[in-house]
């Protein structure tokens, strides 16, 4: 027998899994563990703590696929000898203590004596009771997320208690078998993360070519026999010769925002528009899931998305998620544009929002943001950079029709890319009810023996984190008080 279920259960005493295998037991989070705590907090790691180079900091977005990741948080080596209680060790496991709770990670030797951050709980497993890698298992699964969140505080934030991690209840099966179940869930793994790296494969390729047929309509036109002339600008080459070149200041207003994703008593309530909702989406619509906040009456005044703005990002840890754009198609009542975020509010008289949002997500056209943005642990644009940006601008009619024909020419290759996508989706969403079968005992692998087509590395597996994991630091509050 490869896989199937336990020849007997017995009651569990849990209304989330009812019966587990005989042998199996259910103990506290706290017993199995010699250690369970926050990282270092506001009073001890301020912004002056944070440096290019140094010891990393580790915060919830730094947790990838079950494994720890550097990011650009990091603090001096003297500094860190003062947190030694808060380093991390081999076989530590590091959960997101905010946010996406449940996300976790394992610690390998790469990252030992890194730092576990403010917004992380280190959970330090009994080696002999829990295997770590089980555990991260465990507690990622849907079940033990919602358990988490239910069980956490917070309004705009799920915000985890250690406490509440002590108490939680797991089902743990004898040690050897946490090893098989390891390896089993690992070897699915390697056959899963090969079928999601070939659909991103070719969610780029078809990617590649979307911005090839987008980049070549906002910068030479769609009339192959309009005659070009020079641009004056190295970058961007000839134009045709009834376009003009324009700087974003003179054909739009720039508005960078500051509201914050908390809500105060003295605010009014709105609906925010995130980095991440900019980021992942092309539009901006009424029917997105967006998360609730307060803004004061100044705020949504002057920030309140109307149909024709252009959001972008101005900030990131890579220069390359520096002003990446989406274009708001109808007025947006009650949506505002939260921090690390620019708008764009284009004189429609000059140029229409969807050409502007085209045309600064064209690659030629992108670079010079590349070029601009600056920092050390983060990159940000300043105002000035973006109403200095330059961009061709055709007649508005034409840059009308030019819309019309990227969006029929880029049609086929979108729903290629969403079908691609969507498979991605479920192959995850399997991935997810496997995992849960196989850690709670509803599916039994201890007759299962790994082939030759299940060993991957722990580069291969980072595969499995999201598609944008790289997307913001929001939730990560470090060096912010």
């Amino acid at each position: 027998m490869v896989e199937g279920i336990y020849p007997s259960y017995r009651a569990s005493g849990l209304p989330w899994v009812p019966h587990v295998p005989d042998g199996w037991q259910v103990l506290r989070a706290k017993n199995l563990s010699s250690l369970i705590q926050t990282g270092p907090f506001g009073s001890q790691l301020h912004n002056h703590d944070y440096i290019s180079n140094g010891t990393p900091v580790i915060n919830p977005l730094h947790l990838v696929a079950g494994r720890v990741r550097a990011g650009k948080a990091r603090v001096s080596d003297e500094k860190a000898k003062e947190l030694e209680r808060h380093k991390l060790k081999l076989g530590d496991v590091v959960l997101a203590r905010r946010g996406d709770l449940g996300r976790s990670a394992v610690v390998t030797q790469s990252e030992v004596g890194w730092l576990c951050g403010t917004g992380s709980i280190l959970y330090r497993p009994d080696f002999n009771l829990m295997r770590p890698e089980f555990f991260s298992r465990l507690i990622g699964t849907p079940t033990y997320r919602g358990l988490l969140v239910s069980n956490s505080v917070g309004t705009t934030m799920a915000n985890l208690n250690p406490v509440t991690l002590k108490s939680l209840p797991l089902v743990v099966p004898p040690r050897r078998e946490q090893d098989q179940i390891v390896a089993y869930l690992r070897a699915q793994d390697a056959h899963i993360v090969r079928f999601i790296k070939a659909k991103r494969d070719l969610i780029k390729l078809f990617t590649e070519q979307k911005l090839r047929i987008i980049d070549h309509a906002v910068t030479s036109g769609i009339d192959g026999s309009v005659r070009l002339k020079p641009s004056g600008i190295e970058w961007l080459g000839g134009i045709p010769e009834h376009w003009d070149v324009a700087l974003i200041k003179h054909i739009a207003d720039v508005r960078f925002s500051g509201v914050d994703k908390h809500s105060h008593d003295h605010e009014l309530p709105i609906r925010l528009c995130n980095y991440t909702d900019v980021y992942k989406n092309d539009h901006i619509t009424e029917g997105m899931d967006l998360m609730r906040a307060t803004a004061t009456s100044a705020e949504i005044a002057r920030l309140t998305l109307k149909s024709g703005d252009v959001v972008i990002t101005k900030d990131s840890e890579t220069p390359d998620d520096i002003a990446v754009p989406a274009w708001v198609p109808e007025d947006l009542p009650g949506v505002v544009c939260a921090y690390h975020l620019g708008l764009l509010r284009p004189e429609p008289d000059r140029v229409r929002g969807e050409f502007l949002f085209r045309a600064i997500g064209s690659a030629r056209i992108a670079e010079q943001f590349y070029v601009l943005a600056t920092g050390v642990t983060r990159f940000a644009l300043s105002k000035h950079d973006v109403k200095n940006a330059v961009i061709p601008l055709p007649p508005v009619n034409e840059q009308d029709m030019i819309c019309h024909w990227i969006t029929d020419e880029c049609q086929p290759l979108d729903e290629a890319i969403q079908r691609a996508r969507d498979e991605i989706d479920l192959i995850r969403e399997y991935r997810d009810l496997l995992i849960a079968d196989v850690v709670t005992g509803q599916v039994d692998v201890r007759g299962w023996q790994p082939g030759p087509d299940d060993a991957v590395s722990d580069e291969e597996l980072a595969a499995l984190g999201d598609d944008d994991e790289r997307v913001s630091d929001e939730g990560d509050d470090d060096g912010d008080e």
